[in-house]
């Protein structure tokens, strides 16, 4: 499974990939569902954000609370994110969700 790598991850609570659609592609974790439900809001929130910003697309989004921290990447029609405790370090977790998201995003025949 794609998120099998992330299982590793220190602090890992659930980690979440989403389509556009906002349907959960692959879930880990107890709150694996419930993150993923979520995630079709925060990315268009984060869209619309950007947009009015005149930043562009969002890419990463860092969220963090008294008890987790989210780090959520979006590329093409995906999104990709983790929660991990709070003060756990998130940046293999974004190194690792970084590879994962452009081993997904990549073209097919690129690897020719």
């Amino acid at each position: 499974m794609t998120l099998d790598a992330l299982r590793t991850l220190p602090g890992l609570v659930a980690a979440a990939l989403v389509g556009r659609d906002g349907l959960a592609l692959e879930t880990v974790g107890e709150g694996g569902e419930a993150l993923a439900a979520e995630l079709a809001a925060l990315r268009a929130d984060a869209e619309r954000v950007g947009r009015r910003l005149g930043g562009g697309a969002v890419s990463r989004l860092t969220l963090t609370s008294e008890g987790v921290e989210i780090v959520a990447l979006n590329a093409g029609d995906l999104v990709l994110c983790a929660a991990l405790a709070r003060g756990v370090d998130t940046r293999p977790a974004a190194q690792q969700l970084a590879r994962l998201i452009q081993d997904l995003t990549l073209p097919e025949d690129a690897d020719d």
